[in-house]
């Protein structure tokens, strides 16, 4: 799981900043919201809008893309704009159980020099410098002329699937597994390309894993998947394709999918990416996640996902404020993000300013006290 972020020169964030995921001393929903090696099952990151919030989860989406995107990614094009520094650093740690997992990516634009170190439990497993490295995944092999834009460690793995090293292994399915939605945009990336389109997902599975989620939180709705769909007053056909219909208790009649409320639409192209997710492990990463529903869904659709998931995170970009509750995440989960002029986005951890349990965390948020509030005011 996703212990640490390290991010410089990176978009808005100038300066080198640090994301941690490892759960501190508080009580609060140390079972629902803590994996059993003490790694938070992930975070939501707020603050006013162009703060900098989105560009936390981009560096993680960056990683998915330049280990498993078809296309090479250039990653000089995260630089951070008003700097004079021309060095992107990106740092991940993983852990799992007792093993943890560092990878270093650094990019000179200028020079155009890769850097590369993987280290396992502080053992060097890969080093590379521009176009020469060293790899101890594959019996010391020594590397020359690499590409200058992409990862060695991509195509080790396409190579390897490093069936030697069950770590590095267990950690790439994590990868693998893992989805990046933007929510507003209805787009993502899903590394496993594991069907999760919703009518791929629906093909595949059907509609029982979608009904038996509204039946348990009692939505008093249910869908249909068909090339028919009827009620007491009309029948539609969808003319030999299958369509997704919603059946509301209170109506009874088939409701097109094009026809229904944008909420219900989002949540239903959302649900698959839940679903896998929790099932397989890995990382759900979501901007603005938010986007056309209720604060009580928001709320049911984190909890949901802390209650069942065991070896998965999730990693938000939101607007809601009813999320900063100590019943929904903890305050070590909780990160503001603020940008301060020539100096770029900063993030502050909302444990750092160590509230109490029994505090009102999104009343503490609005008056000011983790910063990364908007202030807009009258003339």
């Amino acid at each position: 799981m996703l212990s640490k972020i390290e991010i410089e020169n990176f978009k808005s964030f100038k300066h080198l900043t640090t994301v941690d995921f490892t759960s501190t001393n508080y009580k609060i929903l140390k079972k629902r919201n803590v994996s059993d090696d003490g790694i938070l099952k992930g975070g939501i990151f707020v603050g006013s809008n162009a703060s900098g919030k989105t560009n936390i989860i981009l560096s993680i989406k960056l990683l998915l893309e330049l280990l498993f995107a078809e296309k090479i990614i250039d990653i000089g094009l995260y630089k951070c704009l008003f700097s004079s520094s021309d060095n992107i650093r990106l740092h991940y740690e993983f852990q799992f159980g007792d093993n943890i997992i560092n990878y270093n990516i650094e990019y000179d634009t200028d020079k155009k020099i890769m850097v590369e170190t993987l280290l396992v439990n502080n053992k060097i497993m890969l080093n590379r410098i521009g176009e020469s490295a060293k790899s101890y995944i594959t019996d010391n092999e020594v590397f020359d002329n690499l590409d200058k834009k992409s990862l060695l460690l991509r195509s080790i793995y396409f190579n390897t699937k490093f069936n030697n090293y069950p770590v590095l292994k267990e950690w790439f399915n994590y990868l693998i597994n893992s989805v990046f939605l933007d929510a507003f945009l209805r787009g993502g990336i899903n590394p496993s390309n594991n069907n999760l389109d919703l009518k791929e997902y629906l093909d595949n599975n059907g509609v029982d894993d979608i009904n038996s989620f509204f039946k348990k939180y009692k939505f008093g709705q249910l869908i249909e998947y068909s090339k028919e769909s009827t009620g007491s007053l009309i029948s539609i056909n969808a003319e030999g394709n299958k369509s997704i219909f919603f059946k509301r208790d209170d109506i009874g009649e088939p409701i097109p999918f094009v026809m229904e409320s944008l909420g219900n639409r989002n949540l239903l192209n959302m649900l698959p990416a839940f679903f896998h997710v929790i099932k397989n492990g890995g990382m759900l990463i979501i901007d603005e996640f938010s986007s056309a529903f209720h604060n009580d869904l928001e709320e049911l659709l984190i909890r949901y996902f802390m209650e069942k998931s065991s070896k998965a995170q999730i990693f938000i970009v939101s607007h809601s404020t009813n999320l900063l509750s100590n019943t929904i995440f903890r305050p070590d989960q909780e990160y503001a993000v603020e940008f301060r002029g020539n100096d770029g986005s900063f993030i502050n951890r909302f444990s750092d300013e160590r509230p109490r349990e029994a505090q009102n965390i999104e009343k503490m948020y609005t008056s000011g006290v983790f910063g990364g509030k908007p202030v807009y005011e009258n003339e």
